[in-house]
């Protein structure tokens, strides 16, 4: 059995100018805590014996894990494409649109649509590459959107559109 797996598909390069933001300032912060991480990392290095050291081992995979996430975001924030201006046509629902949808129980949900790098379900953002939000593109107000997946068919009525900043 190998290790191999599919690189994953490639999500859809655009960002709002607030999560653009968002990146660029964790981006500063993880090089301020790759700092202090490195520092703790030499102090338990020189502490001896590095095999039994879990200081050590701690504070090394930390790095990786800090490395790694910088590596992504120099990779990623120049691939970005910032969109900061609402559509012409603002009946539509296109990127970065807030969308209330009503279900069949007639329960309204309400949801922002935004790039992958800005994903946050408790802020309600759900992804473009999501299937909901391949669904709702180009919908307009009283539309009918079908959502279909293994087990059940979901049927929602878009209530409202609005590309209001937050």
């Amino acid at each position: 059995m190998s290790r191999w797996r599919p690189p994953s598909p490639k999500s859809s390069p655009y960002i709002t100018q607030q999560g653009y933001q968002t990146l660029e300032h964790e981006l500063r912060e993880l090089w301020d805590k790759r700092k202090d991480v490195t520092q703790a990392l030499s102090a338990a290095a020189a502490e001896g014996d590095r095999s039994e050291n879990a200081e050590y081992i701690y504070r090394k995979k930390e790095l990786r894990g800090i490395d790694r996430r910088i590596h992504y975001l120099q990779k990623r924030l120049p691939a970005l494409n910032v969109v900061s201006q609402p559509p012409d046509d603002q009946e539509r629902i296109f990127f970065s649109a807030w969308v209330t949808l009503e279900d069949e129980t007639g329960e309204e949900l309400t949801y922002r649509i935004v790039g992958a790098d800005e994903l946050d379900p408790k802020k309600h953002y759900i992804s473009l590459d999501s299937p909901l939000a391949k669904a709702l593109l180009k919908k307009t107000f009283d539309d009918e959107v079908i959502l279909n997946n293994a087990f059940k068919q979901t049927r929602y009525i878009v209530v409202d559109i609005s590309y209001r900043k937050d």
